[in-house]
């Protein structure tokens, strides 16, 4: 890292990740906690600077927070059958027209040459095109070449090709969160919803899907499994025992069997949790509920008959159930394992098991509790225990060490201490990305995936970085592609899954699956280099958290932007397209000027190339020339930081124009509200005025600004971890900056966005949206009903607009996360279910029936106003005409 420019060095965002419905609880209990960790930023004039890419693991953790905060707050827990209830009144509420239009269809260039801005972007690196987050993946035995890849928040792909192209087949299903998929002995296809990372934007599931005919079929509601047992929980593992006749899910709340045989309502049975004496007795659980028997991962040894099974059921930040417990009866009954040699039973974490083809060795990659809660401002930057082989396969071994840290940095890894910085090494999220599979031909071939992918041919013994987590750094880079030698063993970063294939007769290959799509080589291959299998823009999977669009001013269209989960921002700029004479376009893809986690995003409706972009933290960088470096090394200046430095920014925070004045006034919040009147002839953080102190500890979560009045909604304490939960509106309405007085029946919980309703000139006519369940099945806090309040007199009342929650046409009782009012006065909200529209108070329909239940997290207009843009976190950007 320290031999790039004098400038900001590039960077890689955090985590994030999708779900939508019935019983899909958003980030929920098991994500509410960081157990010890605390949550880290950047702040001050130094936002977005990264000197170590090391303060990645770090802001995920920050992401993580950001996330749950809005569904969380105040309560910290969601009740089960909150998305149970919404989808079930979604079904029956009216709908008004509307055909939804899929806009992110071109393949993703985040390697694209001439978008390489030194200080902004990651283009360059290595990773070439790229996807969302793929949590889970599946081969087809029977089926040669048929692949099937599981988003986090974007459902199920198949792949009829060997992954060279892709096919949505699960978009309307209630719950798009991919927990796991495995193909049954039967060919079926299962499916269990609910990603089980515990990372910042995983969202909890609606149960398991079988479906009977994968080649051709789609997943449907119809074709759930069992009843409600799994519904609100993350599944991380399905596994099927043919011999004992019975499949496993590895879930958020235990150990959960069924026999294959049953029919399909037949419900699921509880075999394994500790906390509550299921399946063993006299464990102790060392934390509350909310963390309470959480399985990892549950494998069957081969060659034991389907008797023995093997079962991590642990939480991340430690728990006096965490352990390894093996079942002898095919999990009826079950001990709880005392590992011997290498493996500490006290440092026992999230761990993945991986047993050679025949059962002889059990491989173990694991994370440790005791470094993860030492990684607080200690210095501790990997959280990974190791890596252990038991030669004979005995879940109590003895298990030998075959792999820590320090060794597999330097492996050919990037993540080495001289090459990116003490601050980031090998395992430094093993809580979050840890994935290890053992070759079925061979039972010393072993496949470990980290941040980065690692191979070791011998049991171990050694190992070699296969998949590089960037090239930036390393002693084959230069900017210049001419002098840049690298070679292709380079691949996003962030592992999460891991399958074998085989197309047609070839040589069998290892897919993989992480923060940025999917990717395969042969298993006999010993050179550099991976199939990108992101290349043909099918694997429709990215988690975009805003959208905006601008008109290009050759006329040939519109560019469409958006901030991203770990994969920086996107433009789409129309195919031909030019600025100043620069063919911006040339293949029709997409391309990331920035790097790193996208956030919000602000374009000049009729300059399509100028726009500002977020990192993290309110850091702002603006752009008038789409990004576009005209040498081929990026060496000149087209992208510049321009952030307030506030100090207390959420890790998304929001900024926009003045809706009537766009090119001179910008209004951003965090601690402050801030007000830039250069707009886009800014230059540096000092073209930013404090307007506003929303107060200590209290950070904006939206604004609006229309005719220089502006509005600013804020939480803080921002969840019930960190103390009381707070929230409020300030306004300088009226002429002087104050805090609103909020009704008492006014939701305490998190207010996500603010609009100003253009048919008042006066700006005292707001719409509120508030985030979370109402949780009106509880006590305490948050109980009130309403997702949508209006004022028509800035601010002095407050009416709520959801309707009456028992009518089919009122607003469903889901997180509300974005308004928009259109031009002709339709309002129009976006929430974790989908799109909502009214045009009389308390009346309100679905908004079309075709977008996928992906959850729906911002709203643009088109430049003319004709298109309503959504932005989807998990199935990409969407546009339908303005209803």
């Amino acid at each position: 890292m320290r031999v790039y420019s004098a400038r900001r060095r590039p960077r890689r965002g955090a985590e994030g990740g999708g779900r939508a419905a019935l019983a899909v609880v958003a980030a929920a209990l098991l994500m509410a906690g960081t157990g010890s960790v605390t949550a880290y930023g950047v702040s001050g004039t130094d936002a977005g600077r990264h000197d170590v890419a090391g303060e990645e693991s770090h802001e995920l953790m920050e992401s993580l927070d950001a996330f749950n905060e809005p569904r969380l707050s105040p309560s910290g827990q969601i009740a089960p059958g909150a998305y149970a209830d919404a989808w079930a009144h979604i079904k029956n509420m009216p709908v008004r027209s509307g055909s939804w239009s899929e806009v992110t269809t071109s393949p993703y260039n985040e390697d694209a040459l001439h978008y390489r801005d030194h200080s902004a972007s990651n283009s360059g690196g290595g990773a070439g095109h790229s996807a969302g987050r793929i949590a889970a993946l599946a081969a087809d035995p029977t089926h040669q070449g048929v692949v099937y890849a599981g988003a986090a928040g974007g459902g199920v792909f198949r792949s009829t090709d060997d992954g060279r192209t892709w096919t949505p087949i699960a978009d309307r299903l209630p719950a798009l969160s991919v927990g796991a998929l495995a193909v049954a002995p039967d060919g079926s296809l299962w499916l269990a919803t609910g990603e089980a990372t515990t990372a910042s934007d995983n969202y909890l599931g609606s149960g398991v899907y079988r479906l009977a005919d994968p080649v051709t079929g789609t997943f449907s509601e119809s074709d759930k499994v069992g009843g409600t047992e799994l519904d609100s929980s993350s599944i991380h593992t399905l596994t099927f025992d043919k011999a004992a006749g019975y499949v496993f899910a590895a879930s958020s709340h235990g150990v959960f069997r069924r026999p294959l045989s049953a029919g399909q309502s037949t419900a699921w049975t509880k075999v394994l949790a500790p906390c509550t004496g299921i399946g063993i007795s006299g464990v102790s659980c060392g934390v509350d509920g909310h963390y309470a028997d959480i399985a990892n991962d549950i494998a069957v040894q081969p060659g034991s008959d389907g008797t023995k099974l093997l079962a991590n059921v642990a939480w991340r930040s430690g728990a006096d159930y965490n352990g390894f417990y093996y079942s002898a009866d095919a999990g009826t009954t079950w001990k709880r394992a005392n590992p011997t040699g290498a493996i500490n039973p006290a440092e026992i974490g999230n761990a993945a098991f991986a047993y050679a083809a025949d059962g002889s060795k059990l491989y173990v990659s694991m994370e440790s509790p005791k470094l993860l809660n030492k990684s607080s401002g200690s210095g501790v930057y990997s959280v990974l225990a190791g890596v252990y082989v038991s030669q004979s396969g005995n879940a109590d071994g003895p298990f030998k060490q075959i792999a820590t840290s320090s060794s597999l940095s330097t492996s050919g890894s990037a993540m080495k201490v001289n090459e990116i910085g003490s601050g980031y090494q090998p395992g430094s999220q093993a809580w979050y990305d840890q994935v290890i599979a053992v070759d079925p031909s061979d039972p010393d071939h072993v496949y470990l995936g980290l941040e980065e992918m690692f191979e070791s041919r011998d049991g171990g013994a050694t190992w070699k970085a296969i998949g590089r987590y960037w090239n930036f750094g390393m002693p084959c880079f230069s900017y210049d592609p001419a002098a840049n030698s690298c070679d292709g063993d380079v691949m996003h970063s962030d592992q999460h899954a891991l399958a074998f294939a085989q197309w047609k007769g070839s040589t069998p290959e290892v897919f993989v699956g992480n923060d940025g799509g999917a990717y395969a080589r042969p298993t006999t291959q010993t050179t550099t280099g991976w199939r990108n299998l992101n290349e043909s823009g099918t694997l429709r999977t990215l988690q975009y958290y805003s959208v905006r669009a601008g008109r290009m001013t050759d006329g040939s269209g519109e560019a469409v932007w958006g901030g991203l989960q770990d994969n920086g921002v996107s433009l789409l700029a129309p195919k031909g397209a030019t600025y100043q004479g620069q063919q911006l376009n040339p293949d029709g893809q997409m391309v990331s000027p920035f790097g790193g986690d996208g956030g919000d995003e602000l374009v000049n409706p009729a300059n399509g190339c100028q726009t500002v972009g977020e990192y993290v933290d309110l850091a702002l960088q603006i752009t008038n020339t789409c990004g576009y470096t005209a040498s081929d090394d990026g060496s000149e200046d087209v992208i510049t930081d321009i952030a307030p430095g506030d100090p207390g920014a959420r890790f998304i925070a929001p900024f926009s124009a003045d809706e009537t004045d766009p090119n001179g006034l910008w209004v951003a919040g965090g601690q402050y509200v801030w007000g830039n009147t250069k707009t886009w002839n800014s230059t540096s953080g000092a073209d930013w005025t404090q307007l506003y102190d929303l107060g200590a500890g209290h950070s904006a979560s939206a604004v609006a600004s229309r005719n220089h009045v502006t509005w600013a909604a804020w939480c803080g304490p921002c969840s019930k971890v960190d103390g009381t939960f707070g929230r409020g509106i300030a306004t300088n309405y009226g002429g002087t900056w104050h805090q609103v007085n909020l009704p008492a029946a006014f939701p305490n919980r998190y207010i996500s966005g603010l609009t100003i309703d253009p048919s008042d000139a006066s700006g005292r006519t707001v719409y509120a949206v508030i985030n979370g369940f109402s949780r009106h099945w509880n006590e305490g806090p948050g109980a009130g009903y309403g997702h949508v309040w209006k004022t028509t007199d800035g601010g002095t009342t407050w009416t709520d607009i959801s309707g009456d929650a028992s009518a089919s046409d009122s607003f469903p009782d889901a997180p509300a996360n974005a308004a928009l009012v259109t031009k002709d006065g339709t309002l129009v909200v976006a929430t974790d279910l989908g799109v909502f529209t009214s045009t009389s108070a308390g009346h309100w329909a679905r908004l079309g029936t075709d977008l996928p239940t992906s959850p729906a997290v911002y709203l643009s207009p088109s430049p003319d106003g004709s298109q309503v843009y959504v932005a989807t976190h998990g199935r990409g950007i969407w546009k339908t005409p303005t209803p």
